[in-house]
């Protein structure tokens, strides 16, 4: 058992937020992590932000102390794509456990819906191909995960179908959480029925574009005894980085997510087959089935099969982004990353109301950042 815990989360409302800033965003998610865990502001020591594209800044975190009113010893920005959220709490997590902080606080948002326009959103994800060899040619990054899923189709048999059912089950996950941006029933007819954005990529095999913001808060163990609420062990982290562009993967059908995760298990000790509950990044449908099986949870070949046999459900072999992950609940920059993390810890907590997985003990959750580029596992339990 490491020595750091999860004392605090809490994320903020999600899809169109009319109003909101980034920084307000942050200030308002910090400040309700940090109520979570009883802390002032005053305790915090240490404070990791991410990165927002709405409201740029490359010392994103001086600014949020500065806007929200603090200065801790220790603090830094952190960028990895959709891996950054667990890899703010991986630092975090080696902060306190190394005796340099007792308490960091891991806060990121974004008001990527309502802060820019459809055009701007574009132009600013437009930059993650390569200048000279995929830029100019008109490679964007719904166009390289529907590569990743031709190839997945043709190496082991994937079905639209397959993909469809991944984006079912979230829906029917998101619709019993309160929050949701998207609880509208979502049928297997309509995801097929859907316009095409990057084939074989439909609409609803898309990640959502949304405001809001998340944080959690990770303390020394010797700490934990005052909290308020059930504090959450960090029982094992990893990280893996293969490639940034599409022309240097090493793989279309395999992912530095395997590498992570293993790290993370061995770490804690477990294997898949202890987890009770994962929260596995999911910007498209193709992402959570690839990673799915990198990561050790189904046989090459398997994912697809089993979601059409209810694994993800609550009821499943595997539940999987009970909230409704990106595909459902909310995606807005590395606070996407996040709420799979504060999902985890209140379903570890017994805290998720409908959505509870019965005697869930053991969670697992993953980022990815890029085109399946940067990985960050953990592996979470009860205290």
């Amino acid at each position: 058992m490491s020595g750091a815990a999860i004392t605090g989360v809490a994320d903020t409302a999600v899809g169109w937020v009319e109003g909101s800033s980034v920084m307000g965003l942050h200030a308002e998610a910090a400040t309700a992590a940090l109520a979570d865990a009883g802390l002032a502001p005053s305790e915090i020591d240490g404070v990791l932000c991410a990165y927002s594209i709405s409201e740029p800044h490359l010392m994103l975190s001086s600014v949020f102390n500065e806007y929200f009113g603090i200065a801790p010893a220790y603090s830094t920005a952190l960028q990895a794509g959709g891996a950054t959220a667990c890899a703010m709490v991986m630092q975090a997590a080696a902060l306190v456990e190394a005796g340099i902080c007792r308490h960091v606080l891991a806060v990121c948002g974004d008001n990527r819906l309502s802060g820019l326009s459809r055009d701007g959103t574009v132009a600013a994800l437009a930059e993650v191909g390569h200048p000279e060899y995929e830029r100019p040619y008109g490679l964007s990054i719904p166009a390289a995960y529907g590569l990743v899923a031709r190839r997945y189709m043709h190496e082991w048999g994937v079905t639209s179908e397959q993909l469809a059912a991944i984006a079912v089950t979230q829906r029917r996950h998101a619709q019993r959480h309160p929050k949701a941006q998207a609880r509208e029933p979502l049928t297997m007819e309509q995801v097929m029925a859907s316009r095409m954005i990057a084939d074989p990529l439909r609409l609803f095999d898309c990640c959502l574009i949304s405001d809001g913001g998340a944080a959690v808060v990770v303390s020394a163990r010797d700490t934990i005894a005052d909290r308020p609420s059930r504090p959450v062990s960090v029982l094992g982290t990893g990280q893996m980085n293969t490639h940034e562009h599409v022309f240097a993967m090493p793989s279309l059908t395999d992912f530095g997510c395997r590498q992570s995760s293993a790290q993370a298990f061995a770490r804690a000790g477990l294997t898949p087959a202890d987890v009770d509950v994962a929260e596995i990044y999911d910007s498209f449908t193709i992402t959570l089935l690839a990673e799915l099986e990198s990561i050790g949870f189904f046989a090459k070949g398997e994912a697809g099969p089993a979601v059409l046999d209810g694994a993800l459900e609550l009821d499943g072999i595997l539940p999987c982004n009970t909230h409704g992950g990106l595909l459902s609940y909310a995606h807005s920059g590395a606070a996407g990353g996040m709420f799979h993390i504060v999902e985890a810890v209140r379903q570890l907590r017994g805290e998720a109301d409908a959505r509870q997985v019965a005697d869930a003990e053991v969670a697992f959750v993953h980022g990815d950042g890029g085109i399946l580029s940067a990985h960050c596992s953990l592996v979470l339990g009860r205290a």
